[in-house]
């Protein structure tokens, strides 16, 4: 007989509203045990109020919420076996690093030993790699290590799940990046599911097992990242994961696994239906989207790669060099704009230079023909 797997956390059809305002939309949603999953979405979206909700700050209007198989709804915050990681850290500047990280220990009742509550502490502060930063005051540590104890403080008392608030949001670029690497390492040696909150696109993709891409409170899609950038459902998880470009056109028939595509003015293009969604039908409008790296650039169209199926002539209108890749804006009298990236090849880093007439195109394979929102 097949053993169930709870998930850590579930919402079963939540919603909440404040007053006419519906935040969350019926959102049906399972944390698997163990996993790192993001919810990831624009400002205004639901991701904050989904996360409330499952911390207990906020109840919901409609549904209920799961904690490993335990109908939780109603239930507060501080009865729930879940901590949270605030995106400015909360951390008591009046009690140095070891006080704020035994914090929650302290308030159980009856209270631990004080041997256990050290020993906890220095077990938090070696996971987070902070051993000997016990007597310290929070003022004086950066941003990076106030970060840190907010994590040891959070996972001192073993929650079922870690709770994460845009907890990235106010360090610089390079230090996100190595607090990125370090909490998923420490996902992974902790074996505690970990959610994420934020409108960080690469964030999300870089840390997480699965993320759930919501808009106006209701979940669009949810997959790997990998599946978020291949195989989107329509436009917005297209244009939200990455960077593409939209052209408009109208489906026409479809054959050995492609569609083709009436473009503007008499254009055509060919193109796959994504994975995750049903093809469209002929007639139908759709969106063509192309990834800025799949579109192919030369000086001639003769130039281009055999597979190069769509190809076409454009102007230059901006070039920016990113060190592995040059990143050009072009221009064309019917598409409109769109972006195309080349790869460095050896010391040819900036091939074209702003005003040059180019050749364009991408293999069919590479243009995928979404529904229009």
């Amino acid at each position: 007989m097949t053993q169930t797997i709870v998930p850590d956390i579930s919402f079963r059809a939540v919603s909440k509203r404040y007053g006419e305002v519906r935040a969350v939309d019926r959102v049906d949603l399972d944390l698997p045990k163990g996993s790192f999953v993001s919810l990831l979405g624009p400002s205004g979206c639901g991701k904050t109020t989904c996360l409330r909700m499952m911390a207990g700050f906020e109840q919901p209007s409609e549904g209920e919420v799961f904690i490993r198989g335990d109908n939780v709804t109603g239930v507060p915050a501080y009865k729930r076996p879940v901590n949270m990681v605030f995106q400015h850290y909360a951390l008591f500047p009046h009690l140095n690093v070891a006080d704020n990280v035994s914090y929650g220990l302290r308030q159980r009742s009856p209270k631990p030993p004080r041997e256990a509550v050290a020993k906890a502490v220095d077990e938090a502060l070696a996971m987070v790699r902070l051993q000997g930063y016990g007597q310290r005051r929070t003022w004086e540590l950066s941003g990076g290590q106030q970060q840190r104890v907010a994590l040891a403080r959070a996972l001192i008392n073993r929650p079922a799940v870690l709770l994460l608030d845009e907890p990235l949001a106010a360090l610089d670029r390079k230090l996100r990046h190595d607090m990125q690497i370090e909490l998923q390492n420490l996902q992974r040696n902790v074996g505690i599911t970990f959610l994420l909150v934020t409108h960080d696109q690469e964030e999300a993709l870089s840390m997480s097992d699965r993320v759930c891409i919501m808009k106006d409170g209701r979940l669009v899609q949810t997959g790997t990242p990998r599946e978020l950038y291949d195989e989107p459902v329509n436009g917005y998880v297209a244009d939200f994961v990455g960077k593409s470009n939209f052209f408009a056109g109208i489906a026409g028939n479809a054959r050995s696994g492609l569609i083709d595509v009436a473009l503007a003015d008499g254009m055509k293009a060919t193109g796959r239906a994504s994975r995750s969604t049903v093809s469209p039908e002929a007639g139908e409008a759709v969106l063509v989207s192309v990834r800025p790296e799949q579109i192919r650039l030369a000086a001639a169209e003769t130039d281009l790669p055999n597979q190069v199926a769509f190809r076409t002539q454009a102007k230059v209108l901006n070039r920016i060099f990113l060190g592995e890749q040059t990143e050009y804006l072009v221009a064309h009298e019917k598409l409109g704009e769109f972006m195309v990236r080349s790869p460095r090849q050896g010391n040819q880093a900036l091939a074209f230079e702003i005003g040059d007439r180019v050749a364009v195109g991408w293999p069919p394979d590479a243009a995928l023909i979404l529904a229009k929102d």
